[in-house]
């Protein structure tokens, strides 16, 4: 193999190489906002879940619902 050859074989393996890493990094950033994503559905669906614990408390301790109107 010729040192032109090598050249251009190292030349290519280099170029493989950051392609593969800005890939690496590409990934990495998506993870990162998926997991941001999915903590703030937790906290939202902790939140809700809090909510309607405290609506379903207050509802056997509401008043009575009104009556149908006579029109009824």
């Amino acid at each position: 193999m010729t040192d032109d050859q090598l050249i251009a074989r190292i030349d290519k393996l280099e170029e493989r190489s950051a392609l593969q890493e800005n890939t690496v990094d590409e990934l990495s950033d998506a993870i990162t906002d998926q997991w941001k994503l999915i903590d703030k559905l937790k906290r939202e669906i902790s939140r809700l879940t809090d909510e309607l614990k405290e609506v379903e408390a207050n509802v056997g301790q509401g008043e009575r619902r009104e009556p149908p109107p006579p029109h009824y």
